[in-house]
């Protein structure tokens, strides 16, 4: 769920008439794509490898290459290619982030193809989630879930009407000094 709350959030920042409903559903789409790779488990892939879960699927090149398909279905986004692509790409490139932020794992493949070693950010400060949904639906998952609602979701929540605020406050200001100017024009 932490994944989508970021192409979400994006959404509410920018404003519809930059990204729509529709887009925005298909950003929580492929926030989460990165995690089809735990697919791997039941293909007899080793977690280590790069096709393991957090190998490629989680590299920023992936991410670029999402963002990049995307951008060449702007007509069924009705949005300007620049526009998906940037919004795509983060939405997946978030992803990997935020799973560099867990305290489990072996790390995520940011650098592949370049680099096929796995990083951590500095701060481990979200529980690692337990893979499947019967394991997330327990005790550990309910701590996984509260670790993500302080360290991802409160945060963003304040990003989120931080900004809205701000937008708004503009937007009144202009609004003052257009009327200001039109006011002084007419007299």
């Amino acid at each position: 769920m932490t994944h989508a709350l970021i192409p979400v959030a994006l959404t509410v920042m920018a404003g519809r008439r930059q990204i729509s409903w529709r887009l925005c559903f298909w950003g929580c789409v492929v926030s989460i794509l990165p995690d089809a790779d735990v697919i791997a488990f039941k293909l007899g892939i080793p977690y280590q490898d790069i096709l393991g879960h957090r190998g490629f699927t989680h590299s920023v090149v992936f991410s670029l290459m999402v963002g990049s398909l995307g951008a060449f279905a702007r007509h069924y986004f009705h949005a300007k290619g620049l526009t998906i692509f940037l919004f795509f790409s983060v939405s997946t490139a978030s992803h990997a982030l935020l799973d560099a932020l867990t305290n489990g794992g072996l790390g995520v493949a940011l650098a592949w193809p370049f680099v096929e070693s796995r990083y951590f950010l500095p701060w481990r400060v979200i529980e690692v989630s337990p893979i499947g949904l019967k394991s997330f639906l327990s005790a550990r998952g309910a701590s996984v879930l509260a670790s993500e609602v302080h360290v991802v979701w409160l945060p963003l929540l304040a990003l989120v009407l931080a900004v809205c605020l701000t937008r708004i406050t503009l937007g009144f200001y202009l609004r003052s000094v257009a009327h200001h100017v039109d006011d002084k024009s007419s007299t």
